[in-house]
């Protein structure tokens, strides 16, 4: 029996692929109206250029957990979940550890 001939209808070969059919769109879409908010208040991906990033950014998400630990669910300025600051901020540091070096300067952006 040839390749073709062994290979069954229907059958797709993606069972290590990430599974984006797990994402809680609308958690998601919590973090694109911060990331919008921050768009208005400063500009389009301002946040990339701030210095020093990593402190400036652990220090911003640890003030958001310390709000929401005292009860703010929403945030007390831009009306949006606490908790989607906090995810900002973690996805901002997240990014600076794929596409920041040790001194902070851009190694790759997947935006260019």
């Amino acid at each position: 029996m040839s390749e073709q001939e062994t290979k069954q209808p229907g059958i797709k070969y993606d069972t290590d692929k990430p599974r984006w059919d797990l994402l809680p769109l609308d958690i998601i879409e919590e973090l694109v109206k911060i990331l919008t908010h921050g768009s208005k208040k400063y500009a389009d991906n301002n946040w990339k250029f701030v210095r020093p990033f990593r402190n400036r950014y652990f220090a911003a998400m640890m003030r958001h957990i310390k709000a929401w630990q005292k009860g703010e669910v929403f945030d007390k300025e831009s009306g949006l979940p606490t908790m989607a600051h906090v995810m900002c901020n973690v996805m901002f540091l997240l990014w600076a550890d794929l596409y920041l070096d040790s001194n902070e300067e851009l190694i790759y952006d997947t935006e260019e």
